[in-house]
């Protein structure tokens, strides 16, 4: 038994005037963009396996790490180490102490707080 799809009338397409939208939002972010961006440049910080290793050693550690304890840790080399513990520091995530020729890492307690707080 062959049975024919119903019929649907399609309406003429009708351009709409520029800035009208086509439909009503369903939901509205709940997040402020000033707190997106910040959020934004602590989630890309930790978008890479070596920082978010580091981040996970020194937040395991829970004191201050000297970068020649972190190097032999990853196959990089110190440079390359101290700067993705650099991209760590300007996202606001670790900090710094300076001690003669020595880095001093550490987790800035509370910096990921913002960002796990709207995951949770």
């Amino acid at each position: 038994m062959n049975v024919d799809p119903p019929s649907l009338e399609l309406a003429p397409k009708a351009k709409r005037p520029a800035g009208e939208p086509c439909c009503e939002p369903v939901v509205y972010p709940d997040i402020e963009r000033d707190q997106a961006r910040r959020m934004a440049a602590i989630a890309k910080a930790l978008g890479d396996p070596v920082r978010l290793q580091l981040v996970d050693v020194l937040r395991t550690h829970a004191g201050k790490v000297c970068v020649c304890e972190l190097v032999p840790l990853f196959d990089l080399a110190q440079p390359t180490v101290s700067h993705h513990l650099k991209v760590l520091r300007d996202a606001g995530i670790v900090g710094s102490e300076r001690q003669g020729l020595w880095a001093y890492y550490f987790v800035i307690p509370d910096a990921l707080a913002e960002l796990a707080g709207w995951l949770g």
